[in-house]
């Protein structure tokens, strides 16, 4: 209707749009963008059927019985030749090649044009169509959904493996999304969803986790290097006696790293002391060295804290996304044995749906911590992740083990609970699962704010009570896991 109004001027505006193929060229070569194909074609119609390869006018033919084909330079009647809307004229058998190697040759056969190396005339999907084989066009159709996919900035595939469904977005900012198959991602970046880090943070974690700097650490902070070969060796027991491996064989001392030769119990202290060493020591001698070892195994401690932590609450999260599909896809056979509907049995998928998302928030809060370089809001930040952490770790607890008392492992036994107990433990189980949602809920704003409630005043550090809400609340991107403004595309 946007095309029909701002067109009815415009001479030939309705035989290019009354042509689905031809809008389809015109789309697909502005990215899908509308807005930009409708400003620039009102703006100069012809530079665009230039850009595209739109011819404007159809092809007059030569007034003869017969024309030559530019390809193979037979004679054919004017029946038998056909042209991309230009006027270079080929045989239908070598349009039939033209095309079958194009689609052949990959998704490069959408911006296909005429076969004259000169001419810009693109080649319609109704001139595929007419030429193509069976196979092709299955072929060519593929390749153009793909297009329509990976050309448009508001669609993207889901990049969980193995998962074929592609997402619209239907927001005005970059946030969390959420794909029927179940997996989370973030829209800008396309990793998992990662609140409350920016998508820079996730770049730099990522690219630390899997960098060689970690592996020079720690080189450097658990070897030396042999005083003749130069070769790093690690020293994990045994006395101070080292003998560097074939073809070199050089036998040293690992404190001083001198000739082990010049070593005695009388001169040196024995195979587990060395005075020289500690008279070079006092005099200053190993200072650099030892300082530049010591900050590397300073660096790799605290790069493992956090990365262990980080690692341990993915594998946490990965066991519990397990558990929310088995009680998903028994929830039924739960309803069955209890004899209770299943309607009442919504709030256990609940929490473990709640428990998967905080323990992706949870996870992502160490990759936070260790960019996070002010002592102030880092004494904060351990304080508000400390009590996540218990508030997480009460309901895992009463959704994995607790649940046992109203529904035994199995189903083994008929259940031993009655109607009480199991209203008392549906009450405390959705009572834990809505405190911890709202205190999560608030942890991610504050971090994402940047934990604007910590304030220092000359050497004190006023620490407000742990709400973890900041004064003023980020832009809406919805919470982690919920309210998407996203939907799968067919």
């Amino acid at each position: 209707h946007t095309w029909a109004a701002r067109g009815s001027h415009k001479t030939g505006i309705f035989n290019i749009f009354n042509s689905k193929k031809s809008a389809s060229i015109l789309l697909r070569q502005y990215k899908w963008n509308i807005s930009k194909l409708s400003d620039e074609w009102f703006a100069d119609e012809e530079r665009v059927r230039h850009f595209v390869g739109l011819p404007t006018n159809g092809v007059v033919l030569p007034d003869c019985q017969e024309l030559t084909c530019g390809i193979c330079f037979e004679g054919y009647s004017t029946s038998a030749l056909s042209s991309a809307g230009c006027v270079h004229l080929y045989c239908h058998e070598c349009w039939e090649g033209y095309i079958s190697a194009s689609i052949n040759d990959g998704p490069g056969c959408l911006s296909l044009r005429c076969p004259e190396p000169s001419c810009t005339a693109m080649v319609l999907e109704e001139t595929i169509n007419r030429f193509a084989k069976a196979e092709e066009k299955v072929k060519y159709k593929q390749f153009l959904s793909c297009s329509y996919i990976e050309d448009n900035r508001k669609i993207k595939w889901c990049p969980a493996p193995d998962c074929t469904r592609a997402l619209e977005f239907l927001g005005d900012e970059n946030y969390d999304v959420s794909c029927m198959c179940k997996f989370s991602f973030c829209w800008n970046c396309t990793e998992e969803t990662h609140r409350p880090v920016s998508c820079e943070t996730v770049s730099k974690w990522i690219l630390k986790n899997s960098a060689e700097s970690e592996n020079v650490n720690w080189i450097i902070a658990n070897s030396k290097p042999c005083p003749k070969c130069k070769r790093p060796i690690e020293k994990n027991h045994g006395c101070m006696h080292m003998t560097c491996r074939p073809p070199c064989k050089f036998q040293f001392c690992w404190l001083c790293l001198g000739d082990w030769s010049e070593h005695g119990s009388r001169t040196t202290g024995g195979n587990y002391a060395c005075n020289r060493y500690e008279a070079d020591k006092k005099k200053g001698i190993y200072d650099e060295a030892e300082a530049e070892r010591e900050r590397a195994k300073n660096s790799l401690v605290r790069y493992s804290h956090y990365y262990e932590r980080w690692a341990s609450n993915q594998k946490s999260r990965q066991k519990a996304q397990g558990d929310l599909q088995k009680f998903e896809s028994e929830l039924v056979k739960f309803s069955d044995f209890l004899g209770i509907p299943e309607s009442q049995l919504k709030f256990i998928p609940e929490a473990w749906s709640q428990i998967v998302e905080c323990r992706q928030v949870l996870q992502w809060t160490y990759a936070y911590g260790y960019y996070l370089d002010d002592k102030a809001k880092n004494d904060f930040f351990v304080y508000l992740q400390g009590e996540a952490e218990s508030g997480l770790e009460r309901l895992h607890k009463c959704a994995e083990k607790e649940i046992h008392a109203i529904l035994p492992k199995a189903f083994e036994t008929e259940p031993l609970t009655s109607s009480q107990d199991f209203n008392e433990f549906r009450a405390k189980l959705a009572g834990l699962t809505s405190v911890t949602r709202n205190y999560f809920e608030n942890l991610v704003r504050a971090l994402e704010a940047g934990l604007e409630d910590v304030c220092v005043t000359g050497q004190s550090t006023s620490k407000r009570k742990a709400r973890a809400t900041p004064k003023k609340k980020p832009s809406a991107r919805g919470k982690s896991g919920r309210n998407k403004k996203a939907r799968t595309t067919s």
